[in-house]
């Protein structure tokens, strides 16, 4: 240990040195936080994509409204090229245009539910029909229900209880917690313990059980399968996808995700011999016409003649799930990158490379928005890394945590970036930004960058909401944004993407 010492004290001196030879413009960030915290259009970019456009499910018209109106905002700002870029065929739209369920016997009570995407519905008149519960555990025991199921509305039983929450929904990183990831060691892949291990297969034959329900049920002619999330109490759902979206694939079952309480209750009734009967009337609606995925880009040029080639990008993406507008997932990433791009444009900036954002698609079903971007622009088929037009990229920044406010960045193993960001972000320490740590994050769009070897940062946000009330569920609309976050993130965003633009080199990337 020792010997190594010298080495250590070596290299941290050499990155001290690093960051204070690292140049920024502070005239220029001054600017660019007087117009951001000041004058930011932010919270009225997200009311235009949720409360205007409504949900944004892929290939639905939502989305559609939203693309476009992104696409008239950039070129009302004056970015060139402004466009919404076909990447490739994703499959079917799909949009909800009516849902009702109540439970009519034995008394009348209206439900807390939505119906999952790409599902049929109810071939559009109210139908009256009996609750049938299925108390099995395993897809063996389906055999005894066949030829019971025509018209029936499917239940499969479970015993779950609600317990309260003594956390609350909303926090922020302690100094502490941010200390912890700031002196963090680079991530090593480890083993599940046999508790996840356990969780995971006990996941794998639930899942299982309701797919052999669902495909039986649907041969035999039911009307529909309701189904309830394993995190969502207190009236919330968490609801995503429930069928297929590819062209050639049919429509599948109505899958209707009901409240946890209610679920739970008619589970109780029918467990007990009670009969249980329902309204349910669900009109849904696929698009065909065009099986294309778009993505939303525009540029800022490059003015320095050496330079102008390169790239800078920022981006979110642009999609969400149905049964809310989708505001921190990821409305909030979105308005917060148009709100930077227009800080940029407002101050009349002049970039030494070429500013391009990118609002990706279809990023709920698996990165296909930005990983189709970054497989048709920057990837060289043959080695799977960057070719000549990804070696242009200098950094992508991508946000797509919620509506909490930036406490620093994550490095993605890239070490020799930690000097550079800790430097960028000294004037926002009083914004309770300053943190870089070595930690990966993943399950977004920079992933797709970081994976060609293009220098790709995800942003540390506070949390607020995020995990445990809306992402993905029905509570994820306009009035759980939090504005003077987003405008935090939007300036320190339209900062870091300055100076990233201005820099001699491009970003490091990692060996």
């Amino acid at each position: 240990m020792k010997k190594l010492l010298p080495v250590i004290a070596l290299f941290c001196i050499s990155l001290g040195l690093s960051a204070q030879d690292e140049k920024v413009d502070l005239e220029m960030v001054k600017k660019i936080r007087q117009e951001g915290l000041n004058n930011s259009k932010v919270m009225d970019i997200a009311f235009n994509l949720t409360d205007v456009s409504g949900p944004r499910l892929q290939g639905s018209p939502g989305f559609m409204r939203a693309a476009n109106y992104a696409k008239g905002k950039l070129t009302e700002w004056g970015l060139t090229d402004a466009k919404l870029e076909p990447w490739g065929e994703f499959g079917k739209g799909w949009e909800l245009e009516k849902s009702y369920l109540a439970m009519t016997a034995p008394y009348y009570r209206p439900l807390i539910a939505y119906p999952k995407t790409w599902t049929a519905g109810t071939k559009g008149k109210l139908k009256e029909a009996e609750i049938f519960l299925i108390d099995e555990t395993d897809t063996t025991a389906l055999e005894n229900y066949k030829g019971k199921l025509k018209d029936k509305i499917i239940l499969l039983y479970k015993s779950d209880k609600i317990t309260p929450s003594f956390k609350a929904d909303a926090s922020r990183y302690t100094d502490e917690e941010l200390e912890k990831m700031a002196n963090d060691a680079p991530q090593t892949r480890s083993q599940p313990d046999t508790a996840f291990r356990s969780m995971m297969a006990a996941m794998r034959r639930s899942t299982l059980l309701s797919t052999k329900t669902k495909e039986m049920a649907k041969k035999e002619g039911a009307l529909a399968l309701l189904s309830m999330s394993n995190r969502g109490k207190d009236g919330t759902l968490f609801v995503s996808g429930g069928g297929s979206y590819k062209a050639s694939d049919p429509e599948n079952l109505l899958d209707i995700m009901l409240a946890a309480e209610d679920y739970l209750s008619l589970c109780r009734l029918a467990k007990a011999g009670i009969p249980v009967k329902m309204e349910i009337d669900v009109k849904t609606k696929f698009y065909t016409q065009d099986l294309q995925g778009y993505n939303v880009v525009a540029e800022i040029k490059g003015t320095d003649p050496a330079l102008k080639d390169e790239v800078v990008m920022l981006g979110a993406h642009l999609d969400s799930w149905q049964s809310s507008t989708g505001a921190t997932d990821n409305a909030a990433g979105s308005s917060v990158m148009l709100e930077a791009v227009r800080i940029l444009k407002t101050l009349n900036i002049q970039p030494r490379r070429t500013i391009r954002i990118g609002l990706w698609s279809a990023e709920e079903q698996g990165l296909h928005g930005s990983r189709n971007y970054v497989k048709n622009h920057f990837t060289d088929p043959t080695t799977k890394k960057s070719n000549a037009e990804g070696d242009k990229v200098a950094a992508y920044f991508n946000i797509d945590n919620g509506t909490g406010k930036v406490r620093g960045i994550y490095l993605q193993g890239n070490e020799a970036c930690r000097p550079i960001f800790t430097k960028w972000f000294e004037p926002f320490h009083d914004l309770g930004a300053k943190t870089v740590t070595i930690r990966n994050t993943g399950g977004t769009d920079h992933l797709a960058f970081v994976g060609v070897g293009i220098p790709g940062f995800q942003f540390i946000q506070d949390e607020i909401e995020y995990s445990t009330r809306t992402h993905h569920t029905n509570m994820d609309s306009y009035d759980h944004l939090q504005g003077d976050d987003l405008k935090q993130v939007a300036t320190i965003v339209a900062s870091f993407v300055y100076n990233a633009a201005m820099r001699d080199e491009k970003l490091p990337r990692k060996k």
